[in-house]
């Protein structure tokens, strides 16, 4: 039976039209599959669906979307975050990576914004997560988000003022101008895996794109819950960040853009 697919030209160019023509005509296309933006059931013989191509130096895997989550396109990968872009698919939420054991499991917040550092602007990323995040196995009696973070790589924030450092074996993709998931060293080396992801994309910017792809890099600032809030201005924002690097409630990293 045809499948309700939707095949870009970029996707056509890459997996050719013979390829094509059969997931059109349902012969190589799956019924029901997991979104790769939203991570919920979808039904190719029932709704529209989006073929998803994510393409690496030598590799390259399809995956599905709903079209009302995300078009069919093309993603450029860096070949080892093809493994972690393509797991990310159905990674475990982001609370779950990071342990959180506490009764109100934690969801992490993230808010795009630009934020000047010695005259330039640069995108960055503000995480926050909506409940205490406590190790596994503990009471669940102090937030230890920051402290998990730490021993991750990243940095407390003394001075927004300062770029931190970037952190190796993360990144984060961006695709068609949509932040999909900030991505994090596998297990045991192998690739990398989703920290946090999307269920649907978030549209980003213009100019937060543009700074992006001008330095490749998106710094990411994380902070305990009720330290930052949602912030309707960059100018708010930043006034918030400052305050949680004051009393010593922020950490950060740089990570590599990875996507467009």
């Amino acid at each position: 039976m045809p499948r309700m697919l939707d095949v870009s030209e970029d996707v056509r160019a890459e997996i050719g039209d013979e390829e094509a023509d059969r997931l059109l005509a349902g012969d190589n296309a799956p019924g029901s599959y997991d979104c790769t933006s939203c991570r919920t059931p979808g039904d190719s013989e029932q709704e529209r669906t989006s073929t998803v191509l994510f393409v690496g130096e030598e590799t390259a895997v399809l995956a599905f979307a709903h079209a009302s989550c995300i078009p069919s396109q093309v993603v450029q990968v860096a070949e080892e975050q093809l493994q972690g872009a393509v797991r990310s698919i159905a990674a475990t939420d982001a609370a779950d990576a990071l342990g959180a054991a506490h009764p109100e499991q934690a969801v992490l917040g993230v808010t795009s914004g630009l934020v000047l550092i010695e005259g330039e602007l640069h995108p960055a990323l503000v995480v926050e997560p909506t409940a205490p995040v406590a190790r596994p196995g503990s009471g669940g009696l102090t937030d230890e988000f920051l402290p998990l973070l730490i021993e991750q790589g990243f940095a407390p924030v003394a001075d927004v003022n300062q770029k931190p450092n970037i952190l190796p074996g993360w990144s984060v993709l961006v695709a068609m101008g949509q932040l999909h998931s900030v991505l994090q060293p596998g297990a045991g080396g192998s690739g990398q895996a989703a920290w946090w992801q999307a269920h649907q994309p978030l549209q980003v910017t213009e100019g937060w794109r543009a700074a992006a792809n001008k330095s490749h890099t998106v710094l990411v600032f994380a902070a305990p819950v009720g330290s930052i809030g949602q912030q309707p201005r960059e100018d708010l924002l930043r006034d918030a960040l400052e305050k949680a690097a004051a009393n010593g409630c922020l950490v950060a990293a740089a990570m590599p853009l990875a996507g467009t």
